[in-house]
């Protein structure tokens, strides 16, 4: 701004550095007092454009990933063309395109390839018939990439209307028609960026339906793709594919599977001098926590879990909420009373953790809530909460088809009433049914079922949960 200043009493820099100060009643008074208003807009327009083209043009000067090193050549070969340095701009096109396709950038071939037809009359220009061949066959994987990116975004803003406004909805049936619309094989994976979004797709599709057998053949998929593609040009797509795989084992309940490639996903994450480890640092440790604890490994898994909070204490807030409920549910799993501690780290209300958790997350807190004042002989804060549940959840559940929800509350709730039930037939048999259903469920539905099938029976809830945990048949 000073270089470009041609008069002294320009005002831009003095309201650059007031910026700094972050005191509103100062810009007001000095710049928006009186008839100033129109003026003051205008200095801040001419100041955010500056600002906005300086960050263009530092990003451009200092950033050294392998993109937009194909982005510098391909400008400053269009550079040389214009100024007739025809055998330099070839060369620097065909360095581009050299590093362009590991990468798997379309979009940066699809323009590499134009560039070289559009000169190709030229003496240096390589072999048309040659370039127009490799542009048909990047096109048609550019048009694929865009149609999944397409879908993908689709999907995604679903998925947040149904997570985080209680939208109801067959994602089943949105799914396939956005696939057939749109024209997408989820059989063709042409990058990580494509494998992370299918697996995305393939993995909130599971969670909803609470079935993550779906994700199976997804996975082998992955696997594959993995054996035969190197993920080093691709490292965040690669440890988010690492991540999905893990999840999915996880859910289906081969924990050392899951383990073994959280494993890969840390080494990973130590890679480009720690480029993304801090973003997947609590995730990692979460499903890491998860894995060892429905391994038979409580207190391990409690440690990893405690350490992973100290270590990371300013994390994404989603993860830190994910983990406090995976250090309650634990604890409470072992009749600790450490329990209550990290359910009193949760201060907000139900609306809040909806719309910022999800809906399906908000329900399995409160229900984790009611299990924890039923354990821990606090009989009245239960049934107060099991009525609150029901005023704001039940109509929600029978939209969705989550009747069993609203069951196992009734079941809970009859516990506390009549603890004489765990002798009547009929009420065994419910929880007998519930028990059946478990076997071939996911690990959090055994969770909650396997809480309340130990206090029938009279039998340590860890125990008995560990114990449907690997009864699947």
């Amino acid at each position: 701004m000073s270089k470009r200043n041609k008069r002294h009493n320009v005002k831009n820099i003095h309201f650059f550095n007031l910026l700094e100060t972050d005191d509103i009643n100062i810009l007001k008074n000095e710049f928006i007092s009186g008839k100033n208003a129109d003026a003051y807009h205008a200095l801040r327009k001419r100041v955010y454009d500056c600002m906005i083209e300086f960050m263009a043009n530092r990003t451009f000067e200092v950033d050294t990933s392998a993109e937009h090193e194909v982005l510098k050549l391909l400008v400053v070969s269009r550079v040389f063309l214009e100024h007739k340095l025809y055998k330099t701009a070839f060369k620097c096109l065909a360095k581009a395109e050299s590093k362009a396709l590991p990468l798997e950038q379309f979009s940066l071939l699809n323009e590499i390839y134009l560039t070289q037809i559009q000169f190709a009359h030229l003496s240096a220009s390589p072999q048309l018939d040659e370039t127009i061949v490799k542009f048909k066959a990047n096109s048609k994987k550019l048009y694929h990439e865009q149609q999944l990116n397409i879908g993908y975004a689709l999907l995604r803003r679903e998925l947040a209307e149904i997570y985080h406004k209680g939208k109801i909805t067959d994602f089943r049936t949105i799914v396939r028609n956005t696939i057939e619309t749109l024209g997408v094989s989820l059989n063709e994976i042409l990058s990580y960026k494509s494998l992370y979004q299918i697996l995305y797709i393939a993995n909130e599709f599971s969670s909803i339906n609470s079935d993550f057998t779906i994700i199976e053949p997804f996975i082998e998929r992955s696997l594959k793709f993995i054996d035969e593609k190197d993920g080093s040009h691709h490292l965040y797509y690669h440890i988010y594919v690492l991540y999905f795989i893990a999840n999915g084992y996880l859910r289906n309940r081969q924990f050392d599977k899951s383990l073994l490639y959280l494993e890969q996903m840390g080494e990973q994450m130590e890679l480009k001098q720690k480029k993304y480890f801090n973003r997947f640092f609590l995730r990692h440790q979460l499903l890491k926590a998860l894995a060892l604890n429905y391994s038979g490994r409580a207190k391990e898994a409690v440690a990893t879990a405690q350490k992973a909070l100290l270590k990371q204490k300013k994390g994404d807030p989603t993860d830190i909420n994910d983990l406090w409920l995976c250090l309650a549910v634990m604890h409470l799993q072992n009749s600790d009373k450490e329990a209550i501690q990290y359910m009193l780290r949760y201060t907000h209300s139900d609306s809040w953790y909806e719309t910022r958790m999800g809906m399906d997350w908000a329900i399995k807190k409160v229900l984790v809530e009611i299990l924890l004042y039923t354990e821990f002989d606090k009989e009245e804060l239960a049934l107060s909460r099991i009525k609150s549940f029901r005023k704001r959840y039940k109509k929600y559940l029978m939209q969705v088809n989550e009747d069993r929800v609203l069951t196992y509350v009734q079941l809970l709730e009859q516990l506390l009433l009549k603890p004489e039930s765990i002798h009547d037939k009929k009420y065994l048999e419910r929880i007998e049914a519930f028990s059946t259903m478990a076997k071939k469920g996911d690990i959090f539905i055994i969770s909650f079922i396997g809480w309340l099938t130990a206090k029938v029976k009279r039998k340590p809830v860890y125990d008995t949960i560990i114990e449907m945990v690997n009864n699947k048949h």
